[in-house]
């Protein structure tokens, strides 16, 4: 029984739903993402300042995908540097689109990550946490038993049905990084007297790029910051606890969502709070929802007498 109750854990029967939002989620982000960068790309992702972000990553793996890769190989071609860069902007922005409708899914996938992965790396100096979750949400994907019933590749071919238990991995695969993730945050949070006094929330708030709000409007609500501190520190700490239960869930996911939405309107991380809604809902969304939370029993396995 043991046994069943671990491969029941580990292999949850799923519909879905799950990676179809996920899907969609992460070919938006990295339309948004190509976009956002459409007029600086071949700038940040050229010349010296990727030379100089390629050669302190090979201090520590020569194994790590970069642009030089395509860049070295395209040079013995006799391709420039800067159709290889704008080719890899294309072809970014290109998987993302086919991962927004559902167009040879796995292909995308994997190429959305792989130019991502090597973009992000290349461009080491300017890169931050979404592009790190960008290429965790893109490597599940990558990974997942693609295509979904909601593409557009299942609906021109006649897929099979795909294997509940294995959609079910890949979804618990997920929710227990994200459990990592947020915990140990909030960990990192809770040792900090920064955030249980609101310095570290108004430092946030202040600090270049990210000072979109007026400084005078901050001052006015410096009472807020403790409180506002004290709920992220509650909220990423217990977020492996809360989230597991269907009685708290759907109060921690709406406040982790809130929490993000409110980091895009503070700080202008729209691509940041994007990525993280889209795991979190993907994650933990799905099953709120009657008619998509239905789970396929799974009985245990039984021993001829």
């Amino acid at each position: 029984m043991q046994a069943f109750r671990t491969r029941l854990f580990l292999f949850p029967p799923e519909t879905d739903h799950w990676l179809a939002i996920l899907r969609v989620g992460l070919g938006f982000e990295v339309m948004l993402y190509s976009v956002s960068l459409r007029n600086d790309w071949c700038y940040l992702l050229s010349g010296i300042t990727r030379k100089v972000a390629e050669a302190l990553l090979s201090l520590e793996s020569h194994f790590v995908p970069t642009l030089g890769w395509f860049v070295a190989l395209a040079a013995q071609l006799g391709v420039r540097e800067e159709r290889v860069i704008f080719l890899a902007w294309l072809g970014l922005f290109a998987s993302g689109c086919a991962l927004l409708v559902g167009v040879a899914c796995r292909f995308s996938a994997i190429a959305a990550w792989l130019l991502h992965l090597c973009a992000a790396k290349s461009g080491g100096f300017t890169s931050y946490g979404m592009d790190n979750f960008l290429t965790i949400g893109l490597f599940y994907l990558m990974l997942s038993p693609l295509p979904d019933r909601f593409s557009l590749d299942w609906r021109l071919r006649d897929w099979q049905v795909r294997d509940p238990q294995l959609l079910g991995f890949w979804r618990r695969v997920l929710q227990l990084h994200l459990c990592i993730i947020y915990f140990f945050s909030g960990l990192a949070k809770c040792f900090g007297s920064g955030w249980w006094n609101g310095s570290s929330v108004w430092r946030a708030l202040i600090r270049p790029p990210f000072n979109v709000i007026n400084p005078e409007i901050l001052v006015t609500f410096k009472y807020v910051f403790p409180l506002a501190g004290v709920l992220v520190c509650l909220l990423e700490f217990g977020y492996p606890i809360f989230i597991w239960s269907t009685r708290t869930r759907k109060i921690w996911l709406l406040g982790v969502c809130t929490m993000h939405v409110a980091i895009a309107v503070a700080m202008g991380m729209y691509l940041f709070s994007l990525v993280m809604i889209v795991l979190n809902v993907a994650a933990f969304g799905t099953g709120l929802f009657p008619e998509q939370g239905k789970k396929i029993r799974l009985q245990p396995e039984t021993t001829a007498a």
